[in-house]
């Protein structure tokens, strides 16, 4: 499985994460394309109701579009998707394969990220091999309908103190909430309608990205 991105290098930039989500008038590829060429490190390919045959191409046609951009693509929830396209990870939700189990199928090196809400969920995760921690709810989303309750920034901090791993805070996080939810200790802020919901997407990410670097934060 070649990637573009190993857990052993530091190249992988947190700081800006985007999550495609599934639009009439725009692609997974349209969506990553603009992501990468505003400046994202990482983008996750999530789109809940599709084929596995469609979330074949998809895949591949991101994977081949990261490698291209030396960026990370990353696959929600499938394990089977990510290793057949040879994306540069997968991310793992409470009702998906175990991190452990993933990481005895996908090997020491590709990346798999974890959702987690609470400090004993983190521990377990980093424990079970996670390469980043997504956290959240933070502040409450309409683009994931069962994510459940806002944990509030605090959250991150609590986290931060208990963990090693990478965090990226998922959940309600606009460009005006960035500094906060860095200051609680997060690596990175992960969107998904900031970015795919934007007049101008590549802008958009631009701006999230000029964001993360006035706080100090650049990767």
């Amino acid at each position: 499985m070649q990637r573009a991105f190993q857990l052993q290098d530091n190249s992988l930039d947190f700081s800006v994460y985007v999550i495609t989500e599934p639009l009439p008038d725009r692609s997974p590829l349209d969506i990553a394309t603009a992501a990468f060429t505003g400046g994202a490190g990482v983008v996750q390919y999530r789109h809940k109701g599709a084929s596995t045959r469609e979330l074949f191409f998809h895949a591949g046609r991101l994977a081949a579009l990261a490698r291209e951009q030396e960026r990370a693509l990353i696959v929600n929830d499938r394990v089977d998707i990510a290793l057949a396209v040879r994306a540069d990870g997968v991310h793992l939700g409470p009702d998906d394969l175990p991190v452990s189990a993933a990481r005895r199928i996908l090997g020491p090196t590709v990346i798999i990220g974890a959702s987690v809400g609470t400090v004993e969920e983190a521990i377990e995760a980093e424990a079970e091999g996670a390469s980043y921690l997504g956290v959240g709810c933070i502040y409450g989303t309409a683009s994931k309908p069962d994510a459940g309750d806002p944990v509030g920034p605090e959250r991150i901090a609590e986290i931060r103190a208990a963990v090693a791993l990478p965090i990226v805070a998922i959940g309600g996080v606009t460009r005006e909430r960035i500094r906060e939810v860095l200051a609680a200790g997060a690596d990175g802020v992960a969107v998904v309608s900031a970015v795919t919901r934007a007049a101008n997407m590549k802008t958009a990410t631009r701006e999230l990205i000029r964001q993360v670097r006035a706080t100090g934060r650049s990767r």
